[in-house]
């Protein structure tokens, strides 16, 4: 039987075009995959996390940390008088396993948002405790504090380049909770409620 010539050319092309892709999909195979996007710039305030355990609670906190880079921090990126997300990015988050007090503030076991009230050198500061989770830095809902603790103040010895948030002097049943940054140590005691 004879094939006519068009069918032959036809069959050789197809034939052609199958080996192409084989070698092509052989190839790829040796070679890394091309990213699909630019890889991500680093943080610039780079995430933290600080816990502690005491006699009935365990606390941990996590906020990304700004850098001064140069910047006045104390009344000017952080005004006084409004309140602070108190890190960058996202809010910071505060989660006791036991029920605790803040200060004066009672906190039972739970999930929650901190956010501060800077005042000037002098003035207390205040620490706000937020009901509200999840939610981005710069979102607060006033209506959603739980309560608000006057804080201590004191003066870093030295300018501290990175925001922080630490536990310190911890004993059995208390720590006190500091955020420092530039020249500024605000403190709160924390205590596992009996």
């Amino acid at each position: 039987m004879k094939i006519p010539a068009r069918s032959t050319a036809l069959v050789l092309a197809l034939t052609f075009a199958a080996s192409l892709s084989a070698c092509a999909q052989m190839s790829n195979m040796d070679m890394p995959a091309k990213p699909s996007a630019a890889p991500a710039k680093p943080l610039l305030s780079p995430a933290a996390m600080t816990d502690v355990a005491l006699d009935g609670a365990r606390i941990t906190i996590h906020y990304n940390s700004p850098a001064m880079r140069g910047r006045v921090i104390m009344g000017g990126l952080v005004p006084y008088g409004q309140v602070w997300r108190t890190g960058a990015n996202p809010a910071t988050s505060f989660v006791t396993t036991g029920n605790l007090k803040i200060g004066t503030l009672s906190v039972p076991a739970g999930s929650y948002t901190l956010y501060t009230l800077p005042a000037a050198p002098g003035t207390p500061w205040l620490l706000i405790v937020n009901k509200q989770t999840g939610q981005w830095g710069t979102v607060y809902k006033q209506d959603m504090d739980l309560g608000r603790v006057p804080m201590h103040y004191a003066k870093l010895p030295a300018p501290q380049e990175s925001m922080t948030i630490s536990f310190e002097n911890t004993r059995k049943h208390s720590t006190e909770l500091h955020i420092k940054w530039e020249n500024t140590d605000e403190s709160v005691k924390v205590e596992a409620a009996k």
